[in-house]
Order: C-alpha cells, then sequence, then structure tokens
C-alpha cells in the first residue's frame, strides 16, 4: 500500500468518526438530562481544554519524534473514554468524562497533519501526492459518517453513535501506526529557525488582536449552532436521518468553498472582505433559522 493510501485510510476513519459524533453528541447529552446550560458548562469546557492539550501533546510529538505512536495513543484514549459516556450518569461525571475525551481528541489532526505533510515532499523535494487529496478524502467521509449516524441513530437510539465513533477512532488509531515511518528531514519541526518570542509579542500586534475577536464571535455563532442545531430540529419533528442529511449538507457546502469558490473570493475581496462575507452569512444563516 502506498503512502498515499495510507494516509487516505486515515483520513477517511478519523473524519468518519467526526462526522457520526458531531450533529447527535449534543443530543445525547440532552437525552441523558443535561439542561441547556450545563450544555453549555460541557462543550464550553471541552474547548478550552483543546487549547491546552492541543500544544502540549504537539510539543511532546516534538521532543520524541513519536507522532505515529502519539497519534495512536490519543485516538485510543479517545475511543475507549467515549464509551464510558455510555454508562455515566450526571452532570459531574459526564463533564469529567468529556473533558478527558475532548484533551485525547485534540491533538490527532494536527498529528495527522505534521506526517501527511511531511511524507507528501521527499526529502530531494520532489512532491510525492497532494495534501489536498488526503484532507479531501478526509471532508468526504465525514459526510458519509454523519449520514450514517443519522440512520443508525433512527435505529438504536442516539447511544449507538457512541459506539460508532469510538469503533471508528480505534480503527484510525490501527491505521496510524501503518502510515510510514517519518524521516528526520520530513517531520515539520522548528529547530534552528528564529521563534517567536510568545504570545505577548502576538497581542502586541494590532492586526493579530482583530483578527483574533472577529473569529472569536464568527466561530463563537457557528459553536451555538453546533451544540444546539439537532436539538432544536428534533423539536420542529425533524428526523435523525433528515437532520444527518441537513449536516452533511453544510459539510458539502464547506468543501465547495475550499476548493472552488474559496480562493477566487480571498483573491477579489482580500482577507478583511471574505471575513466580513463570511460573518454576514452567518447573519443570514440565523434570521433565517428563526
Amino acid at each position: 500500500m502506498s503512502a498515499l493510501h495510507r494516509f487516505v485510510t486515515l483520513y477517511a476513519l478519523m473524519y468518519a468518526a467526526f462526522g457520526a459524533s458531531s450533529p447527535f453528541l449534543p443530543a445525547f447529552f440532552q437525552e441523558q438530562g443535561l439542561k441547556p446550560e450545563q450544555l453549555g458548562i460541557l462543550f464550553g469546557l471541552g474547548t478550552a481544554i483543546r487549547l491546552v492539550s492541543g500544544p502540549l501533546c504537539g510539543r511532546l510529538a516534538d521532543r520524541t519524534q513519536a507522532l505515529r505512536a502519539l497519534l495512536a495513543w490519543c485516538a485510543s484514549l479517545a475511543a475507549v473514554v467515549a464509551f464510558g459516556l455510555l454508562s455515566a450518569h450526571g452532570f459531574s461525571a459526564l463533564v469529567t468524562i468529556s473533558v478527558v475525551h475532548a484533551a485525547a481528541l485534540a491533538p490527532i489532526t494536527t498529528l495527522a497533519d505534521a506526517l501527511a505533510l511531511g511524507a507528501a515532499v521527499s526529502q530531494d523535494g520532489n512532491t510525492r501526492f497532494q495534501y489536498g487529496w488526503v484532507r479531501g478524502s478526509g471532508s468526504a467521509m465525514f459526510i458519509m459518517g454523519t449520514m450514517v449516524s443519522g440512520q443508525v441513530v433512527g435505529a438504536w437510539g442516539l447511544g449507538s453513535v457512541i459506539g460508532l465513533h469510538g469503533a471508528l477512532l480505534i480503527a484510525a488509531a490501527g491505521a496510524a501506526m501503518l502510515l510510514p515511518r517519518p524521516g528526520c528531514q520530513e517531520v515539520l519541526v522548528i529547530a534552528t529557525a528564529e521563534r517567536p518570542s510568545g504570545i505577548a509579542e502576538l497581542l502586541r500586534m494590532p492586526r493579530f488582536r482583530r483578527v483574533m475577536l472577529v473569529s472569536a464571535l464568527v466561530l463563537g455563532s457557528h459553536a451555538i449552532h453546533d451544540t444546539f442545531a439537532v436539538m432544536r430540529w428534533s423539536a420542529a419533528d425533524i428526523t435523525p436521518a433528515m437532520a444527518s442529511a441537513l449536516w452533511s449538507e453544510s459539510v458539502a457546502a464547506e468543501v465547495v468553498v475550499f476548493f472552488i469558490i474559496g480562493p477566487s473570493l480571498v483573491q477579489r475581496l482580500g482577507s478583511a472582505g471574505a471575513i466580513a462575507l463570511a460573518a454576514g452569512a452567518g447573519v443570514l444563516r440565523w434570521v433565517v433559522m428563526a
């Protein structure tokens, strides 16, 4: 099996796992008795822990050069912890397990990207494969995972997506160990280049502060949608199969923007104009949904 096929397999399994759980996980927690304010705390803490665990695991991978092993370990841990949600009861237990799950899940995409980008170009500078082929296959399988999860939920209930998510992550861990062993020059590690002094230097840049503010507002709106959309659709008598189709439609639209529309829009409007257009689209989405 070629390096490209191995990476396509890994990304397909990873993003299918994400697609299986993303739409229905909030509804699963609601079924366990969590109130909307508790859901906000649960997912907010999960996002916060990702900001810590992702960089820490990245630093550990750089120091140990064990990217494949760390990726497999994180995917396996996330799967085992996810299975624990099936037997957990009460807000405290669900929050604790969810935070550990988020911490284990956060590094796997960045570790996979580091391995894929390192393997895409050989040591003599020749391109072995396009990273976009790998990432595009992941997006396609995210859609497939979402569509399948809708059918699974309709047949066996919301708890079934936890089992599907965990099984796909275990398979992804196995696929990670079959990746090509990275060479010393193929791993994306900054060794001799000058490093920035830290977050303080970034925060002194006015443009960086503005971008962070706008990003926080846009992505915060997106987070609200991702957390409560399926629950609202269910209240409107939309079936799980149709909810998965709606979610898949939005991901397919993202793929079209990434590969077809986005580059020309950024070229014509500039970065600021593209961000403003995205924020305006978010406003339109909320008006239509209301």
